[in-house]
């Protein structure tokens, strides 16, 4: 008689026993203030949110305080914060996976953007966001299908901001026509008055500065030579002089030196003859747009609002020196167009080794308007002749170099594309090969029996085969088996993918390959090949090309393989 299959008591498989670790997060504080911290006491000042974001943190058996970042006098109506791009290079990194702030206004007041991290980036980079005044943390957050059950605040965040953007620019405006100083700081040369701070006068430690810088430019002293005589006397510029007095509590003014943008600033201001001059910038966040600069004609001017610091015929000679330099300029505008024009195609490619900054190319005419030709100079140099040295190159000359440098690597890839395809008949990448492949398959089987061994014992244990003990223990084991198989095939495919990107697949090889018919340096393959070129004050050229890494770890893998490929 054929035995009959009886019915299975639908018994739950029983839970895992093991207990799982607690993950700890490497918390990053980030700390915002709309408005330079000035050190006054409240809630809302930059050693205030530290305190407690700190505090908060400590208080938490799953975070580690691994990072400060602090926005000093940045706007949270948009992300373009020095600290903000830091925190997120250090989430990209991997250093920060959970990011602290006091409340979400800390954070950003643009709804849109602020959701956008929210609900797009943090959780694709796998970060946790606290806002702890707020009670929000996305570890505990309610999720609807739209999203985290947050908008409305955000909402209320940006609006909150537009109401203050109107009421406070309506306010200004009314102080400014009526002649009143509303500035953070008054302009170098002055101080607020002690019984009014809408009042300026002058300011004892600086107010003769400004004499000296007029007195010189109206003698005929160039903006350059001016700023090095202050350098060279270690004046402080006007950020500095503010850091040590206070008013500015940022170290990123600690450095700053006096340069041409600065001067002429101070030159072309009505401030120092009486004159009170405001509203050149426009905040528009009310109406939805980004701080813009305002035609010189809608200025709002009062005159005769404070003593003046240079007398009237000082400050009209020192501007009709700037209008005749403005005038010379205009005249030659257009004067050597007929020479033609080339496009720069090293853009964004050539900086100055000494001060890290972009190269500027200029023009540069000759023998009586005939010979036209470029030149790199530093910007740096150009504002202060003694903050970085000189640079002078001639595009001609860079250009002939950097063909030769990529002429050279073109070639190295040729040769190196000839040894990879005799490497790729080689014993040594058959054997290569066929060792991963056999590896795997080894693995896959592994994976196969863990899995139908594992799958066959829950039903052996409701059969009775086997009791409680030697199920767990059973289960425990083929899981490690299966798990331990995975990790394994995962890691030789990885090892297999990694071989065929070192050769067949090689980033250097194939973006290097593509330009072995070129004839000259264009601008496609500058940018495709050239990462970074420094130029040194001695006109020594540092190039550094894309795709070494790979190139490096192609070369490794040659030599390593010696004897088989090759003489």
């Amino acid at each position: 008689m054929a035995r009959t299959k009886r019915k299975v008591n639908p018994l739950a498989p029983m839970p895992d026993r093991e207990i799982t670790a607690q993950r700890i997060y490497k918390a990053g504080a980030y700390i915002r203030l709309s408005m330079e911290d000035s050190g006054k006491k409240g809630s809302d000042t930059m050693d205030a949110q530290q305190e407690m974001i700190e505090s908060y943190i400590a208080a938490q058996p799953d975070m580690n305080l691994c990072g400060l970042y602090c926005d000093n006098g940045y706007t949270g109506t948009n992300f373009k914060r020095p600290e903000f791009e830091r925190l997120m290079e250090d989430v990209r990194t991997g250093e920060i996976n959970c990011i602290v702030v006091k409340d979400l206004s800390r954070f950003g007041r643009n709804y849109i953007e602020t959701g956008h991290y929210l609900e797009r980036v943090f959780p694709f980079l796998s970060v946790r966001f606290v806002a702890v005044c707020d009670n929000f943390d996305t570890l505990t957050a309610e999720r609807s299908q739209d999203g985290y059950i947050m908008p409305l605040k955000n909402i209320i965040n940006a609006a909150y901001s537009k109401d203050i953007s109107h009421k406070v620019s309506s306010a200004l405006a009314v102080k400014q026509r009526a002649g009143e100083f509303i500035g953070s700081w008054a302009p170098y040369g002055y101080q607020k008055c002690a019984c009014d701070k809408h009042r300026i006068e002058p300011d004892p430690a600086t107010a003769p500065i400004v004499w000296e810088i007029f007195a010189l430019r109206r003698d005929g002293m160039s903006f350059n030579k001016i700023a090095k005589r202050l350098n060279d006397e270690k004046i402080p510029t006007p950020a500095q002089y503010r850091r040590e007095t206070g008013q500015l509590k940022t170290d990123r003014y600690e450095n700053a030196r006096w340069n041409i943008h600065t001067l002429k600033a101070i030159v072309e201001n009505q401030v120092y003859i009486g004159h009170l001059v405001q509203g050149r910038k426009k905040s528009g966040l009310c109406q939805g747009r980004k701080q813009q600069r305002i035609q010189k004609s809608d200025w709002i001017v009062v005159e005769n609002t404070h003593e003046p610091l240079i007398d009237g015929d000082t400050f009209q000679a020192v501007q009709a020196m700037a209008e005749r330099a403005s005038q010379i300029h205009n005249k030659n505008l257009g004067k050597y167009d007929h020479l033609g024009s080339t496009p720069n195609i090293l853009r964004g490619l050539i900086f100055c080794a000494g001060c890290g900054k972009p190269l500027v190319r200029y023009k540069q005419v000759t023998n009586k308007g005939t010979n036209l030709y470029y030149i790199y100079i530093c910007r740096t140099h150009h504002a202060d002749i003694t903050a970085c040295p000189k640079k002078y190159l001639h595009e001609t000359k860079l250009k002939e170099i950097l063909w030769a440098a990529l002429q050279h690597e073109i070639k190295l890839c040729g040769d190196t594309q000839k040894l990879m395809e005799e490497y790729g008949h080689s014993s040594a990448a058959a054997r290569q090969s066929d060792m991963l492949g056999h590896m795997i398959a080894t693995a896959e089987r592994r994976l196969i029996r863990s899995k139908s061994l594992f799958d066959s014992l829950y039903q052996n244990y409701v059969d009775r085969l086997m009791d409680e003990r030697e199920y767990m223990e059973l289960r425990n084991q083929y899981r490690a088996e299966k798990e331990q198989a995975q990790v394994e095939i995962a890691n030789l495919e990885s090892q297999q993918a990694e071989q065929k990107r070192r050769t067949v697949n090689n980033p250097w090889l194939k973006i290097f390959g593509q330009f072995h018919m070129e004839t000259g340096l264009t601008e496609e393959l500058a940018h495709a090949l050239i990462e970074r070129v420094e130029v040194y004050s001695d006109s020594r050229v540092e190039i550094t090309l894309k795709y070494q890494d790979e190139y490096q770890a192609l070369k490794r893998l040659l030599d390593g393989a010696e004897g088989a490929v090759g003489p």
